[in-house]
């Protein structure tokens, strides 16, 4: 997310909504200073405006973004991009000078607190996971089109250029228990409905982490602010180990984020009452135990996955530990299935037999077939195990689960 982008170093290019590349021009302190003048390249001022007001945006952040055809792109992956990396913040005029730019076609936007953060209305997904990240950068701009303004760099020139911001929206509301204290430190998953009717979290899309910054305050008051027009769904979320580890709990429908209520927010409004309570009682614990081949032993890896029975959609995850255990805490009662995936012991070569296996090849072979010939030195391969569904119903705390994975059947053997 955009706030975590601005403190990396030396990151030529971001885009933490997509994890696909945009340009920094920011930098920490204690770096060189600003770049100096250079013959062979160009200089980039302009004034970034509050639209809502007219006035100057003062120490706003301003960045560059390459524009390219993904088509012609090369596949370098440094390619086109711009090596810069100080700090480009408007003054108290809300001018910006920015010396020593390469010659080429770029986008310019601006951002600031309390405005219209574009990367917040990013559809990442929308053309589907079979796209180049190039491909995705390409749409993305498309997206951020109405928050660009493009322009033109050429070599001992200074191109000008106008950067307006437009005032966000923001969702106000309370936490609380539903012992009427307030819920403090807790953290948020948004949803937000695209042009075409699909819903898309906003933030961050990584699990292991949170999408959002923002968390309830001591009084357990929260904002979500510098959001574009639109309708959203507001879910709470624990301040456990990271948004996987936690329930959502939504506005307007318990549990589950598809029946949560939408909130719809025009242009720079303020939308209060968006309160959340989040329930004591009614939350439990499932662990157990993930054991795998005729010795039960613990695979090295496999990922746990906890999934609404009616329809599978999956409400948290976690890694198994390398002792085969696991644990869902904070589970509301109902019914699930219990679902296992990538499961797998460590890499071994042909003929020593997966870790955690006794004797014999991988998945059984004999030694001598697997050792035999001129290609004895084969690479390591991976020892698999099938995927496994558990159906739970969890009206307590479920502490004793046990999954016993076996292995795939051998693959047929070729007609002679």
């Amino acid at each position: 997310m955009k706030r975590e982008c601005y403190g990396r170093v030396k990151q030529l290019f971001w885009f933490c909504v997509a994890g696909f590349a945009c340009l920094i021009l920011s930098a920490c302190p204690g770096d060189n200073g600003p770049r100096k003048p250079d013959p062979t390249k160009g200089t980039v001022t302009g004034l970034v405006l509050c639209t809502d007001t007219g006035k100057p945006a003062r120490f706003a952040s301003v960045m560059l973004l390459p524009s390219y055809d993904p088509k012609t792109a090369g596949t370098d992956p440094d390619k086109n991009s711009v090596d810069l990396d100080e700090n480009v913040t408007t003054g108290l005029d809300g001018r910006f000078r920015l010396e020593a730019v390469p010659p080429g076609e770029y986008y310019a936007f601006a951002t600031l607190d309390g405005y219209v953060d574009p990367t917040l209305a990013i559809d990442d997904n929308r053309l589907g996971s079979q796209a180049s990240e190039r491909e995705k950068l390409a749409d993305e701009i498309e997206q951020w089109k109405d928050h660009l303004v493009k322009l033109t760099v050429t070599a001992q020139h200074t191109t000008d250029v106008n950067v307006s911001i437009d005032r966000g929206a923001e969702i106000e509301g309370v936490m609380s228990y539903d012992d009427s204290s307030p819920a403090i430190g807790i953290r948020f998953a948004v949803m937000r409905k695209t042009a075409h009717d699909r819903w898309i979290k906003v933030g961050s899309s990584g699990g292991d982490s949170w999408p959002l910054d923002e968390k309830s305050d001591g009084r357990g008051r929260y904002s979500i602010p510098d959001l574009d027009e639109g309708e959203y769904k507001v879910c709470a979320l624990l301040p456990v180990k990271d948004e996987n580890s936690s329930p959502k709990f939504c506005f307007g429908g318990g549990f589950r984020i598809d029946k949560a209520e939408t909130v719809k927010v025009s242009a720079g409004e303020t939308h209060t009452g968006v309160d959340i309570v989040l329930p004591i009682d009614g939350l439990f614990t499932v662990a157990g135990n993930i054991t795998a081949g005729t010795d039960a032993h613990a695979p090295s890896q496999a990922t746990v996955h906890l999934l609404y029975a009616d329809d599978r959609v999956e409400t948290s995850q976690t890694a198994m530990l390398k002792d085969g255990s696991f644990s869902f805490d904070y589970v509301p009662a109902g019914n699930y299935i219990l679902q296992v995936t990538n499961a797998q012991d460590a890499a071994s070569a042909p003929g020593q037999g997966a870790a955690g296996q006794g004797g014999g090849g991988l998945n059984g072979a004999d030694p001598a077939t697997a050792n035999s010939g001129a290609q004895a030195q084969a690479a390591p391969q991976v020892h698999k195990y099938m995927d496994k569904e558990t159906p739970l119903s969890v009206q307590s705390d479920l502490d004793d689960v046990q999954v016993t994975l076996v292995e795939p059947p051998p693959p047929q053997q070729a007609s002679q």
